[in-house]
C-alpha cells in the first residue's frame, strides 16, 4: 500500500485548489472593467515577465511549445474569460471547465490509443447528461453562447494535456512560464479587432489598482505559483495522488461565487451540476472502486 501524502503537501495542494477556485471570481470582476481577451493577454504577460529571465527555456520540440501556448492561453483562458464576460456564472464556469477531464480521456483514446474503461464511459455519460440539463436551462442568448465557449475552452485544456504527454520529461514550470509569452500577441490583436484599439490604451492608462491587483493575482499566484507548486507535488507524490484533488476546484469556485455574487441555482440547475460532479467522481475514482471490489471478491 502506498503511503499517504504528508500533511504539508496536502495543505499545499488544498491551497492551490482554493486559489484556482477563487480565481473564477477574480476573472468575473476583472472582465467587467476591461475587454476579456485583453485581460487574458495581460495575465499571461505578467506570468512570463520577469520569470523568463530566471527560468531556463524548456527543452522540447517547438511545435509542442507553440501548441501548448495557443491551447492554454488563447483557447482555454481566452474563451473562458469571454464566456464569463458574456454572462456565464463564475461558479458554474469553474465546474464546467472540469469537462476537460472527459475531453482528455476521449482524445487520448482517439490519438494515443489509450483504453477507455467502462467506468470512464459511465462518468462521461453522466457529465454530458448534466451538461444537457444545464444547457436546457439557459435563460438568455448570452448564456448559451457562454456555455458553448466554456466547453471549447475546456477542450483547449484537454489538448494541452495531450501535448504535455508528448513533452517527455521537460520542466513543466519552464513550459508554463515560457509559453506564457505566446498568448499576449494574438489575444491583444483580437482585442483590437473586436473591441477597438482605443480600448487597449484606455485599459492600460485608466485602470485602477484593483484591476491590476486582479491581473497580478491571475498571473503570479494562479499561473506561476499555482502550476509551479502543483507540478512539484506531482513530481514528488505522483499524479494518481495529486490530480484527483483538482475536483476541489469547482467546489471552491461554486462556494466563493455563491458568497460573493449570490449566484442562484434553481433545483434543475443543481441537478445538472450534481450530474457533472458525480460524473467526475466516477471518471476519476470508478476504476479504483471496481478493482478494490474485485480484489475483495477474490479474497472472500
Amino acid at each position: 500500500m502506498s503511503s499517504p501524502m504528508p500533511l504539508r503537501s496536502l495543505l499545499l495542494a488544498l491551497l492551490i485548489t482554493f486559489i484556482w477556485g477563487v480565481n473564477f471570481v477574480v476573472i468575473k470582476l476583472s472582465v467587467t472593467e476591461a475587454p476579456p481577451l485583453l485581460v487574458a493577454a495581460l495575465r499571461f504577460l505578467l506570468a512570463a515577465v520577469p520569470a523568463v529571465f530566471f527560468i531556463p527555456r524548456p527543452m522540447m520540440r517547438w511545435q509542442i511549445f507553440l501548441g501548448y501556448g495557443i491551447a492554454v492561453g488563447v483557447v482555454q483562458f481566452g474563451l473562458l474569460y469571454l464566456a464569463i464576460q458574456l454572462g456565464l456564472g463564475a461558479g458554474l464556469a469553474s465546474l464546467l471547465m472540469q469537462m476537460q477531464a472527459f475531453f482528455t480521456a476521449l482524445l487520448a483514446a482517439l490519438l494515443l490509443r489509450e483504453r477507455l474503461p467502462a467506468t470512464q464511459i459511465v462518468g462521461i455519460g453522466l457529465a454530458f447528461a448534466g451538461m444537457a440539463v444545464i444547457g436546457l436551462l439557459a435563460d438568455h442568448h448570452t448564456s448559451v453562447v457562454g456555455l458553448v465557449l466554456v466547453l471549447i475552452a475546456a477542450f483547449g485544456w484537454s489538448v494541452s494535456n495531450i501535448l504535455i504527454k508528448s513533452a517527455g520529461n521537460a520542466s513543466m514550470l519552464s513550459l508554463v512560464v515560457w509559453s506564457a509569452l505566446i498568448p499576449p500577441i494574438p489575444l491583444t490583436l483580437m482585442t483590437g479587432l473586436t473591441s477597438g484599439w482605443a480600448s487597449i490604451g484606455h485599459t492600460l492608462t485608466h485602470s485602477g489598482p484593483g484591476f491590476w491587483a486582479a491581473v497580478a493575482f491571475m498571473g503570479y499566484f494562479n499561473t506561476v505559483l499555482g502550476f509551479g507548486i502543483w507540478n512539484w507535488l506531482i513530481q514528488q507524490h505522483g499524479a494518481s495522488k495529486v490530480a484527483p484533488l483538482s475536483l476541489l476546484v469547482p467546489v471552491f469556485g461554486l462556494l466563493s461565487s455563491a458568497l460573493y455574487f449570490q449566484e442562484s441555482f434553481p433545483p434543475l440547475k443543481v441537478l445538472g451540476a450534481v450530474l457533472v460532479f458525480v460524473g467526475l467522481i466516477v471518471h476519476v475514482f470508478g476504476g479504483r472502486f471496481v478493482e478494490r471490489w474485485k480484489v475483495q471478491g477474490l479474497e472472500a
